[in-house]
């Protein structure tokens, strides 16, 4: 199959991983007349299955569940379904992007640089071109026409949206009726929003993100330098507490006009990482239905002040325990990739460098069209998201967690005489597990150890299975038989593994076999292609049945 080419501009090659259901629309014919897109069944095919390359995310790639959004209410659930930022299940198969047309910032946070001509970083504030609203809309519709499971369009920098009142609106307005099939967002610190919560619901705006860090001035005091208000710089503590003030009315009047918010937040060692369970409960309370725990990025050569005085990020562990502690009172976010202001595609991938504007300058873009196809392969892919939600539900486990919930300990052996009671008061729960898999897509373990940039992280409990979230790294070997000297690279590995037991690849190499396993990481490679979720049920299994999950209880019994 050829892909759907706008002026010899095509999609990504199909990887042959990503599982499509047979209910996709039949093929057809597809024509490339003048530069103008026009599509039908056989474009929505080769499109839908063109969903990513090997370093982002793509269908299934995570092996999560749906179950982050099953307790919300169905109203809820139909506007974030396929909105890839807000749903840990649709991030597998939507793609969202981000334009650059707010250049102006009205707050300075301590762990932000905005850069405006990078194409090097992956974080937030960064973009390679910044848009007028004109240019910014014909890039949207192209990349709309290119990559047809893009469901959203957000405007999140690379300063604040808010504080760019014009731009960010024009864009929007021009956007609702040239593109009525994209979702539109935003993202915004919060200090103009009350202000502006009338335009966003003029302009169909039903997701809005507020960064909100504290709700305690004293806290905030150490985060945010000034705040620009009311046409003044304000420093410390007095410039916090309004920030705060702000933040929250708006989260209160965009509830009150019935749209969703989410609260992301950034989790600073030593600052504010004691306080962020109280700022979930509190935006929980006012209304906001999905808070994102972020880690702090704190590397020197982004040229932040945390970044040059050295506030350290939080660890692995740290920022899971934080996470779990705040999901007893809100939903959680675990699958953000903190994107540049200026992202494409799925999450986990970047295809921006395809849509540069001296590219696009090039294309003409026939959306009507185009909108047709869309539809086509929204409708496969909700297809195939409920074909595999029907399957799991029928599907049996290959191991059944219920019989992996307790082992006896040795004092409730029946030589020991004693009565099933005490047996049963006796039994161990099994420990958890964090468990580190390699994967390129297709929800199966399909990745070679040292040819992963990422590694998707498990807990395995008596429970099941949940993810996790994403770990980055530098790839140990950049590819062939042989890797070279990639000490440096492997070390970087073996700290981002810290606290998994098992990393799950289709292929490991001899050189890191012996460094994995006295960090305490034991490599598999045995379930090669196998589902994600049936692979680590295994590995458990194994590890019970060797005695390796009561050990620790055990040793701390002796100690006892």
């Amino acid at each position: 199959m050829q892909l759907p080419v706008i002026n010899n501009v095509a999609p990504s090659p199909l990887p042959e991983e990503v599982p499509l259901s047979n209910s996709l629309p039949q093929a057809g014919e597809r024509t490339n007349v003048k530069g103008n897109l026009r599509f039908s069944g056989e474009g929505a095919i080769d499109t839908l299955r063109a969903t990513s390359k090997s370093s982002g995310c793509s269908a299934g790639s995570c092996g999560s569940t749906s179950d982050q959004m099953n307790h919300l209410p169905e109203h809820i659930r139909q506007k974030v379904f396929n909105h890839p930022c807000y749903s840990e299940e649709a991030h597998h198969y939507f793609a969202r992007m981000h334009v650059a047309v707010a250049p102006a910032c009205n707050i300075q946070c301590n762990y932000c640089n905005r850069k405006y001509d990078c194409a090097n970083e992956s974080r937030p504030g960064v973009v390679s071109e910044l848009h007028h609203p004109v240019q910014a809309v014909k890039k949207v519709l192209a990349v709309a026409a290119t990559i047809p499971q893009m469901t959203v369009l957000g405007i999140a920098g690379p300063g604040d949206p808010l504080a760019n009142p014009e731009r960010t609106f024009e864009t929007f307005r021009m956007l609702s009726e040239q593109a009525p099939d994209i979702k539109l967002c935003v993202s915004t610190n919060g200090l103009s929003l009350p202000e502006q919560v009338e335009e966003l619901a003029k302009c169909n705006i039903d997701h809005v993100t507020i960064t909100i860090n504290c709700v305690d001035p004293d806290v905030g005091a150490q985060i945010y330098p000034w705040i620009f208000w009311k046409n003044k710089r304000i420093k410390g503590r007095e410039a916090a507490a309004i920030l705060i003030e702000q933040q929250q009315k708006g989260l209160e009047m965009l509830v009150a006009k019935g749209i969703l918010v989410k609260v992301n937040s950034v989790m600073i060692p030593g600052v504010n990482d004691k306080h962020l369970e109280e700022v979930s409960k509190i935006v929980k309370a006012k209304g906001a239905f999905l808070h994102n725990v972020m880690p702090l990025i704190s590397e020197a050569e982004h040229g932040t002040y945390y970044g040059l005085t050295g506030q350290r990020g939080p660890t692995h562990d740290e920022l899971q325990a934080l996470q779990d502690a705040c999901a007893g009172d809100m939903n959680m976010m675990r699958h953000c990739r903190q994107c540049r202001a200026d992202a494409v595609g799925l999450l986990g991938e970047d295809r921006g460098a395809e849509f540069t504007m001296d590219k696009i300058e090039q294309m003409e873009i026939n959306y009507p069209e185009a909108m047709k196809m869309r539809a086509q392969v929204h409708a496969a892919i909700n297809e195939e998201l409920e074909s595999k939600r029907r399957a799991k539900e029928a599907k049996v486990q290959v191991v059944s967690i219920q019989n992996l919930k307790r082992i006896p300990s040795p004092q409730s052996s029946p030589a020991s005489g004693r009565g099933s009671k005490r047996e049963e008061q006796l039994f161990i729960p099994l420990r958890p597990v964090l468990m580190a898999v390699a994967t390129k897509g297709g929800g199966v373990i399909n990745e070679h150890f040292g040819h992963a940039g990422e590694f998707l992280i498990y807990e395995a409990s008596a429970s099941g299975v949940r993810f996790i979230g994403h770990r980055k790294t530098t790839p140990y070997c950049e590819g062939g038989d042989t890797c070279g000297d990639g000490e440096s690279a492997l070390q970087k590995t073996l700290r981002v593994l810290a606290g998994c037991e098992v990393v799950l690849c289709s292929k490991v190499g001899y050189e890191p076999w012996g460094p994995l396993e006295a960090a305490g990481i034991q490599p598999n490679g045995e379930h090669a292609m196998e589902a994600i979720e049936d692979a680590i049920l295994k590995v458990y299994e194994e590890m019970r049945a060797a005695g390796k999950l009561e050990a620790k209880l055990n040793e701390q019994q002796k100690v006892a």
